[in-house]
């Protein structure tokens, strides 16, 4: 394979999967992101790694996830692997609270490859791939997409729709201090679940999708959730109280992905002020970080990744 002569930059956002009720389903890309350059180099494989997680993954070499990301599309294409391979990334994704870190990787990682490979890099050829890696596609579609992404699993193949947020919907993300395994968030999942908490499931997830894109005064009501939060409160009880105590002033807000990270939907400053004394309330160390919808998505082009 001829590759590439030159250094590509993927730049790809965070994301907020489930939104409520939307287990799996559903999910929003944000306007904050990982940023990457990846070339092709004689030999070997360097990784330099800035921001967010860097101490996790400075000696991760080929189990980096993004690197095991650009091995399997590069299988996938069929060209062989390249003589090596240089990354140079700014993080800002924080790890391991709920806001698609992994999915960011991992599609950062394919669309890398796909590019430096000369071959196509629309979302729909590198979703498939990114769910296979990821497990389930609510994240990694919206990373793709931008935008709010409806995804699922058809003849094993993921599929996803993009939908257009309104306008006045503005997400607030409040980042938890520390962090909570995803694996161990699933491990609270039970089996089953009562048949008139999937039918209120539902109704309420497909409310979402209405509110999301035209009812944003039914927010409140829509993402209200009978699935997974109540059920992920032990490894998380901060997380719990947070979401009870912003509903409970009316304010619409979930647990972002498998958390411990919290999502508010708002559509107007009064409700931001509301926020910001609720949490203060808690005593806890949150981040509060309002955000505007990321309604690209991941993108590629030739450069250098920016300072952070």
């Amino acid at each position: 394979m001829a590759w590439a002569d030159q250094a590509v930059l993927v730049r790809v956002p965070a994301t907020s999967a489930n939104l409520g009720p939307g287990f799996d389903a559903l999910g929003l890309a944000l306007s904050l992101h990982d940023e990457v350059q990846a070339r092709v180099v004689k030999s070997g494989l360097s990784i330099e790694v800035a921001g967010e997680g860097a101490a996790d993954v400075a000696d991760a070499e080929e189990k980096h996830l993004m690197v095991r990301a650009m091995r399997a599309a590069f299988d996938e294409l069929g060209g062989g692997q390249p003589p090596g391979i240089a990354l140079r990334c700014v993080n800002r994704i924080p790890h391991g609270r709920g806001l698609g870190s992994s999915a960011a990787a991992i599609v950062a990682g394919i669309l890398a490859a796909r590019a430096l490979a000369g071959a196509t890099l629309g979302p729909g050829e590198a979703l498939p791939l990114a769910n296979e890696l990821e497990g389930h596609p609510d994240n990694v579609a919206p990373c793709l997409y931008g935008g709010l992404t409806v995804s699922w699993i058809a003849r094993r193949t993921a599929r996803a729709v993009r939908l257009e947020p309104a306008g006045q919907v503005t997400p607030v993300v409040i980042i938890a201090p520390s962090r909570v395994s995803t694996g161990v968030a699933r491990g609270l999942l039970p089996k089953e679940v009562p048949h008139a908490d999937a039918v209120r499931n539902a109704g309420r997830a497909a409310l979402l999708v209405a509110a999301l894109t035209q009812r944003p005064d039914a927010l409140l009501d829509a993402t209200e959730d009978r699935l997974h939060q109540d059920y992920r409160a032990p490894a998380m009880p901060a997380t719990h109280d947070l979401v009870g105590r912003l509903r409970g002033a009316g304010l619409p807000a979930v647990v972002s992905g498998a958390g411990p990270s919290v999502l508010a939907l708002l559509t107007s400053r009064q409700g931001l002020d509301k926020l910001d004394s609720i949490v203060k309330e808690t005593g806890i160390g949150w981040l509060i970080s309002p955000l505007d919808v990321e309604r690209q998505g991941a993108s590629v082009a030739p450069g250098v990744p920016s300072a952070r």
